[in-house]
């Protein structure tokens, strides 16, 4: 299915299509492209955060860095969003990597953006996504973007030691169940009232209790990267919020200083909480938004 969008409020294309993975799963996918006759300076590609999806609030954004002259491209990872799979399930953080790693790859041979620079970019819990295929294809990027990245689950989040071991039990017992703790997740990332009430109105969010296997899943992979960080090579850009309290701003910090980038830049947003691109004031997330583009586009330059 290809479903064609014109924008008028910020000029772009949007398509949007469903394909099939390694796994047998159908995925929905979408890209937003600059008007017909502006020339595409280079492909972005989009990772989106846990229980999200890339459309509703990604989709402003995408328009924004579209109207840049970007090639942006975003799926749903499966159990997510529109795509196929139980929803919020993740049994395996590394297939699902690996189902980004496939799709992107047929994204970069797309003929408009066919030897263009290629970034990738991920947004809290897309950003350990991003930084994994990052990871296992280091010398396929020319740009990193991380947004309040899921590089370490901030204490407050994480549920008490003897919950812990009783969950790494149920994980293996009873994977698919809805209860691995959680707290109000809209509190901690939307600081603009008027933007958190929004919020409802993502109905294809997945807004339960993680399960349990999904929340252990996230939990190891965020160790996994948590030791890998001198891995980083890519020119790199980190954004946080200094008042998130989902993911916690000090462990961008120590990815800044850790990572083997030479090109590397620190963004910390006062008074930030977690959805620094949607959560604050208009005003706020627009300013974000033209730090990514001032970034990509200092970058294609080089």
């Amino acid at each position: 299915m290809l479903i064609v969008i014109k924008s008028t409020e910020w000029k772009s294309k949007t398509e949007e299509w469903y394909e099939r993975n390694w796994r047998g799963l159908e995925i929905f996918c979408k890209s937003w492209l600059p008007e017909s006759g502006v020339p595409i300076k280079a492909s972005v590609c989009f990772c989106h955060g846990y229980g999200d999806t890339c459309t509703f609030f990604f989709e402003g954004i995408a328009r924004r860095i579209a109207a840049s002259g970007y090639a942006v491209y975003a799926m749903d990872y499966p159990g997510f969003g529109l795509s196929e799979g139980l929803h919020g399930y993740i049994p395996n953080f590394d297939d699902l990597v690996y189902d980004v790693i496939e799709h992107y790859s047929k994204v970069k041979a797309r003929p408009e953006v066919r030897g263009l620079p290629r970034f990738i970019m991920g947004q809290s819990m897309g950003g350990a996504v991003t930084l994994k295929v990052h990871l296992e294809e280091s010398n396929n990027w020319d740009g990193v973007v991380l947004v309040a990245p899921m590089c370490k689950i901030a204490d407050e989040v994480l549920p008490p030691d003897p919950v812990m071991k009783v969950l790494t039990l149920l994980s293996n017992v009873m994977p698919k169940a809805k209860l691995f703790p959680n707290q109000d997740l809209a509190e901690l990332t939307f600081s603009e009232p008027s933007k958190r009430k929004l919020a409802v109105y993502n109905v294809i969010s997945y807004g339960d209790n993680p399960r349990v296997k999904t929340g252990m899943e996230l939990i190891r992979a965020t160790k996994e990267i948590e030791s890998q960080v001198h891995k980083v090579y890519a020119p790199l850009l980190i954004m946080h919020g200094a008042e998130d309290k989902v993911t916690d701003p000090l462990i961008s910090q120590f990815l800044y200083e850790k990572a083997s980038s030479k090109d590397k830049t620190l963004k910390l947003y006062e008074g930030g909480y977690h959805g620094i691109l949607e959560g604050e004031t208009d005003d706020r997330i627009f300013a974000a938004h033209d730090d990514i583009v001032s970034w990509l586009d200092s970058r294609v330059k080089k």
